[in-house]
């Protein structure tokens, strides 16, 4: 197991690096002079201004020597400054990435909840009506848009019963919460709030937080479905399962103590990359929903031609993925000894 892991740890670095190379790249598209704009809060008044700013940040340098140079300063955490954010990329990082980890966990619970117990419900019922229903759902929901279902949430929810408001908080809780009086310790509204035992504005945060939530987890609920659905019906028919059947085990014990766990196998490999999704920000239901994490502030990014906050997202997601690849590799070997032994 720890040499595996031991693989998986030298490889990390070699495809960070990669990924370095990438964004530095893409860079490279941009003229000395509009690259140092990116390091600076306004645009250089006068030539002499911008000359300084190209030889403080070595961008008239040879291309290697610019490479060390931006990738010690990325480590360092300087990613340039986002005109949309109007502040360092690290800083709006920071501001928006704890909203979208929070939308992702809001989200994740019932996705993988609700999509283990439909998967293993039709595949327990199958070819029944239960079956059948399950199938639809998981079809309706894996073609359905994302953005179709938010803004048919948004009719309904709030513009028909007045209910279930997009954002992040209301006025008067979005006053509270940044005054000098409310402690913010992981820029999580939910979190935060019960922290400070402002239970006023934790259901205030949740309200805000249900409709993206539900349009994330009745998206993502019907890939889950169909990955244990498939996976519970090929375990079931395993030697195993009907060994444990002729001990005389009654069906319960059965499917949650031997069909189960293993049927869970894929469904740990697809949920671990389906968070790290989530995390990365989910930019159509953030922009639907004007919740202002990490995916709505990409999208703005986009629009506003941010080129560099646009490849701080990038990096910053990239490298995220990377990781959480590894982490579900570490974890898909722990479920499965045959992965560790291969």
């Amino acid at each position: 197991m720890w040499a595996y892991i031991g693989r998986r740890l030298l490889i990390l670095p070699v495809v960070l690096l990669g990924l370095s190379l990438l964004i530095f790249g893409m860079l490279q598209l941009l003229d000395p002079a509009e690259r140092a704009a990116l390091y600076v809060s306004s645009p250089p008044k006068n030539p002499s201004a911008l000359a300084d700013i190209i030889k403080k940040y070595g961008l008239d340098q040879p291309i290697y020597v610019q490479y060390v140079n931006w990738l010690g300063r990325v480590v360092k955490g300087n990613l340039g400054w986002s005109k949309t954010a109007g502040q360092p990329v690290i800083d709006a990082l920071k501001e928006y990435f704890p909203a979208t980890v929070e939308l992702a966990l809001w989200s994740f619970v019932p996705i993988i909840v609700g999509g283990v117990w439909l998967g293993m419900q039709a595949a327990l019922h199958h070819d029944t009506f239960i079956d059948q229903a399950a199938r639809v759902f998981s079809i309706v929901g894996y073609s359905f848009p994302t953005f179709v279902f938010g803004l048919l949430m948004l009719l309904i929810f709030y513009a028909g019963f007045h209910l279930l408001p997009p954002g992040r908080l209301s006025d008067w809780a979005t006053a509270i919460v940044y005054s000098s009086s409310f402690h913010r310790y992981t820029n999580m509204d939910t979190i935060d709030a019960l922290l400070n035992l402002r239970l006023d504005i934790f259901w205030d945060a949740l309200k805000h937080l249900f409709l993206p939530a539900l349009t994330l987890a009745y998206v993502d609920w019907a890939l889950i479905l169909r990955v244990m659905r498939s996976s519970m019906l090929e375990v079931i028919g395993q030697d195993y399962v009907r060994v444990a059947r002729a001990k005389g085990l009654s069906e319960r014990e059965v499917n949650t103590r031997h069909a189960r766990p293993n049927a869970l196998i894929p469904v740990a490999t697809v949920g671990g990359l389906l968070f790290v999704g989530l995390l990365n920000g989910a930019v159509i239901t953030e922009t639907v929903f004007n919740y202002h994490g990490m995916g709505w502030w990409a999208a703005d990014a986009a629009l506003s031609l941010d080129a560099i906050s646009v490849l701080g997202i990038a990096l910053f997601s990239g490298a995220l993925l990377i990781i959480a690849n590894l982490v579900v590799d570490v974890l898909y070997a722990y479920l499965d000894p045959r992965i560790r032994l291969s």
